[in-house]
């Protein structure tokens, strides 16, 4: 269960600390003194979409801090315990939203993604909002309520993978009929493309070492005789450089007397007379051994035709052949052997089928059983917020011969509003006061089952009053003896019956506007109740009227 909720800098709240209990806490103030900030926080810390435009003015980010007691929630420690989040019986979501709207997510002081925080959210936290009323009003609410009533979800979702899958295998079939003329002419090429490609084995980079190989063979003769020459004039001929550099190391070797500036010239002249015999005789050696190989060098033209022209073929360049060899393949594996034989594929659509309908019969026979439960449920619940006539139907209508990955069949709740009158569509039927009640009673029923340990209902009671507003607290409050509710309302007769009450108001400071939020005693509950009864004008009738309200809806559950 939520224990507590620290909210900074956010909307209206500069520091907000608050203590939560198990049972009901009914949380009330004055329009516009901020009681959204609670519920609108709450949704930031599990998840919810964050607004820059939040952050309150002045502050650079606002930070929210939710702590939750997990002990006796198995679903949320399996999730930490998956995620190595988990630190004991204590969950912390931290969530700070940036005045540039960058938002940041922590579980148990570790950052993680957005959708981590609202999964584990999920199973902590569940908002039932006015807004619902409006939903109610569309089908596909009707069926997320059945199912989640029903407990159905894990089937729903079963259901709906299984469709999945066989309309794609469903596709699979349809697009190879369709085109099997064109896949097969593809195929034959494919085959033909990649068997030349084939025995052509080309390797990365051997177009380029071939390349340079012909560069060589093909100047081979030139080579030799170029070296031949090198080696003639190195040391070989009459005026080679060797028999320069000792005429002229003879010529300084005859100087008459030692000169010691040419010690230095005298020794490289030597090591260049070395240098040059050396390099010659490697020139010998080296034309000696060369030979021109034409054999190689026609070998070589030919291979390098192969891949020129093949490159030409396929309009691209000769070094993008190997991309294409492999491209190519993969497209002919994909076509011969992944698709399958068409009557492979008429066997997959067949199973998919039988899995489908198999999971989806599951569903329906959940569903029958939940609707009957839950139209008893609701009605009951209806018949003590002052609607006994009403008959609620959910129904389960099989006609759409059309598979859906919702399941067998379209659902609706349906109401008649005197014995004997046709069940009609709520969008037909109901009031808005009517409505109101109508959400409110399958919303607590819907909560009975919810494996959610804390559950939030904002303004729900809206349009009740009178002798139903106090059905309103008792249910509200009864759901609260087995787990913990917290309600923002507007009705004296739920906040009377609430276990803890969190009051809300706003004050100016210097130009600034900030939110208060306090946890009421005894005293000031009855204050607050009375000032809901009677509003700015606080008599000593309405302080008596809200005194007995509150003592009554306090003594009722003990």
């Amino acid at each position: 269960m939520l224990t507590q909720l620290t909210v900074s800098n956010y909307a209206i709240a500069e520091r907000v600390e608050l203590q939560f209990n198990r049972g009901m806490t009914a949380l009330t103030g004055e329009t516009g003194a901020g009681k959204s900030i609670v519920l609108d926080a709450l949704s930031l810390a599990t998840g919810g979409r964050g607004d820059a435009g939040a952050v309150r003015h002045g502050a650079k980010r606002a930070d929210i801090t939710a702590s939750f007691d997990i002990s006796g929630i198995g679903e949320a420690r399996q999730w930490l315990e998956s995620q190595d989040l988990d630190d004991g019986n204590d969950c912390i979501l931290r969530r700070v939203i940036s005045r540039d709207g960058r938002s940041r997510a922590y579980i148990n002081g570790q950052p993680c993604p957005l959708n981590q925080l609202r999964e584990l959210g999920a199973t902590l936290l569940d908002i039932h909002s006015q807004h619902q009323h409006q939903s109610l009003l569309k089908k596909e609410t009707h069926r997320r309520l059945l199912d989640e009533f029903s407990g159905a979800g894990d089937l729903a979702l079963k259901t709906r993978l299984a469709w999945k899958q066989w309309q794609k295998a469903q596709e699979r079939l349809d697009n190879r009929r369709q085109s099997a003329d064109e896949t097969e002419a593809r195929l034959q090429l494919l085959r033909y493309q990649v068997e030349e490609l084939d025995r052509l084995t080309l390797n990365e980079g051997e177009q380029d070492q071939l390349e340079q190989e012909q560069e060589q063979l093909s100047h081979a003769e030139t080579v030799k005789q170029y070296s031949h020459q090198a080696a003639l004039l190195c040391s070989e001929d009459e005026i080679s450089a060797a028999d320069l550099v000792r005429q002229a190391l003879h010529q300084l070797e005859q100087l008459p007397v030692e000169v010691p500036a040419l010690a230095e010239t005298l020794q490289m002249l030597g090591e260049a007379q070395i240098q040059l015999s050396e390099a010659g005789s490697n020139l010998r050696r080296f034309v000696d051994d060369y030979e021109a190989d034409p054999q190689r060098l026609q070998d070589v033209e030919e291979r390098l035709s192969a891949i020129y022209q093949l490159a030409r073929k396929h309009r691209i360049q000769p070094e993008e052949l190997p991309e294409l060899h492999q491209r190519l393949a993969a497209e002919l594996a994909e076509l011969d052997d992944s698709e399958g034989s068409l009557e492979q594929l008429e066997a997959d659509v067949l199973n998919y089928r039988k899995a489908y309908h198999a999971v989806a019969d599951k569903l329906s026979e959940s569903r029958k059983q939940g609707a009957a439960t839950l139209d008893k449920r609701v009605a009951e619940e209806l018949a003590q917020l002052g609607m006994p006539t009403v008959q609620f139907i959910t129904q389960l209508d099989t006609g759409n011969p059309e598979p859906a990955p919702t399941g067998h069949e379209e659902i609706e709740f349906l109401i008649s509003a005197n014995p004997g009158q046709p069940a009609r569509s709520l969008a037909k039927v109901a009031s808005g006061g009517e409505l109101s009640r109508i959400s409110l009673a399958i919303q607590v029923v819907v909560a009975q089952t919810s494996t959610t340990p804390t559950l939030v209902f904002d303004e729900v009671d809206v349009g009740i009053g009178g002798g139903t507003a106090e059905v309103v607290g008792r249910l509200l409050r009864a759901l609260g003896e087995s787990g913990q509710i917290i309600c923002v309302t507007h009705l004296p007769q739920v906040a009377a019956q609430s276990h803890q009450h969190l009051f809300v108001s706003k004050f100016s400071e210097q130009d600034a506007t900030y939110s208060r939020i306090e946890t009421l005693n005894d005293q000031g509950r009855i204050s607050e109740v009375a000032r809901m009864l009677g509003g700015v004008d606080m008599t000593e009738q309405t302080l008596a009227h809200a005194r007995e309200m509150y003592t009554k809806g306090q003594a009722t559950h003990h």
